[in-house]
């Protein structure tokens, strides 16, 4: 293993050992606090331009499940086709694993990716400084390759474009009831992750997957869903254009189409209902983050990843709060006082992490 160092945007320095791909590389330095599920949040598209450190320990020890698809085009265990996380930062790699479905380490599996991990930092201490501090610009550099010093922006990129479908996508139902016929639902993909598609598909519903900037207001379908994605929701005005356009049509009907959003959707639908966004100071990252509904004394345990959120002070006259965080009282979803247009921030599809609040894909089918 090389020796590698992590330079902060600061200027505090950690030292460790390569153990993926040797390269170097630069990107906003995040933390997830999550226990597992490694494989899933290094194929989020979310993660795109980010260095991802894991405050959880232990890192490897079970593997990495084979990178098959299905016969509908979505892989088997990973959330997208490829690693978007930019490098993997890890306090002790188990370079043995045991799992009954691993096919591979976690450190072959980002050697034939290209994409760099390291061990033997002290992650605690690094979150540490990433909470005081706010999440910041960092560098992976090779000891041995001093004036080999990579650059890289986060702010001003749009990640959502780089990693959206340039073309449409559609999945087929995996079931629909007898005499039934499938519901069309629109999928803006802002960098979905396989399972939100997948928990769609398990409900009866066709998806159409769309670019992020697609102008679907003219497309016959029976509700819009919102999904995921890495980045700064304030660099996808084009598709909150279109969003702003297709409530404006669909205010005027009788029966409106419905409107879920995840994530990034949550920002975007927000942004169109005349919200402003901020960044958080480092984000929430993890399986545990508790949320409660609006309303209501019923709470939830939920996985997320952002790192904004939306100011619902700045909401619109006819929309409220869904769901607010526990730990710091951020928006965790909107919906609107009248029509059937809602979101979260947080992740119902959760894979991995907690499937509490899968609930969110029954409440929005059933309004189709």
């Amino acid at each position: 293993m090389r020796n590698v160092t992590l330079v902060l945007q600061d200027g505090t320095k950690f030292h460790g050992k390569s153990f993926g791909y040797d390269k170097p590389i630069a990107g906003e330095v995040v933390f997830n606090t999550a226990m597992m599920g490694y494989p899933e949040s290094l194929t989020d598209p979310s993660y795109a331009g980010q260095l991802m450190v894991l405050t959880y320990p232990l890192v490897g020890n079970y593997g990495v499940p084979a990178f098959s698809f299905e016969d509908n085009g979505l892989p088997t265990f990973m959330e997208s086709d490829k690693i978007y996380a930019s490098a993997i930062i890890v306090a002790d790699y188990s370079e043995k694993y045991c799992h009954w479905n691993a096919k591979e380490s976690l450190a072959e599996w980002l050697k034939r990716e290209q994409v760099p991990g390291i061990t033997g930092i002290d992650t605690r201490e690094l979150t540490k400084v990433l909470r005081e501090h706010g999440v910041m610009m960092g560098k992976i550099l090779f000891d041995d390759e001093p004036d080999n010093i990579p650059e890289a922006n986060y702010e001003g990129v749009n990640f959502v474009d780089k990693v959206s479908v340039k073309e449409i996508v559609t999945y087929q139902p995996t079931q629909i009831a007898e005499g039934q016929k499938a519901k069309k639902v629109v999928l803006v993909d802002c960098g979905v992750k396989a399972n939100i598609i997948r928990c769609l598909i398990n409900r009866g519903c066709e998806v159409v997957r769309v670019p992020w900037n697609y102008d679907y207001t003219e497309m016959e379908f029976d509700g819009l869903f919102l999904a995921n994605g890495p980045g700064d929701p304030d660099m996808c005005e084009d598709a909150v254009k279109i969003i702003k356009k297709f409530m404006e049509k669909e205010a005027q009907k009788e029966t409106p189409k419905p409107i879920c959003g995840i994530c990034m959707g949550n920002q975007l639908l927000s942004k169109a209902a005349g919200a402003t966004i901020y960044k958080l100071k480092y984000g929430h990252r993890s399986h545990n983050q508790p949320v409660r509904m609006v309303g209501t004394e019923k709470c939830f345990v939920t996985s997320q990843n952002h790192g904004y959120a939306v100011d619902a002070k700045t909401l619109g006259e006819d929309w409220e709060e869904f769901f607010v965080n526990m730990n710091d009282g951020s928006n965790e979803g909107i919906r609107h006082k009248k029509f059937p247009w809602f979101s979260s921030q947080f992740h119902p599809e959760a894979c991995s992490g907690p499937v509490d609040t899968e609930f969110m894909f029954d409440k929005f089918v059933e309004t189709l």
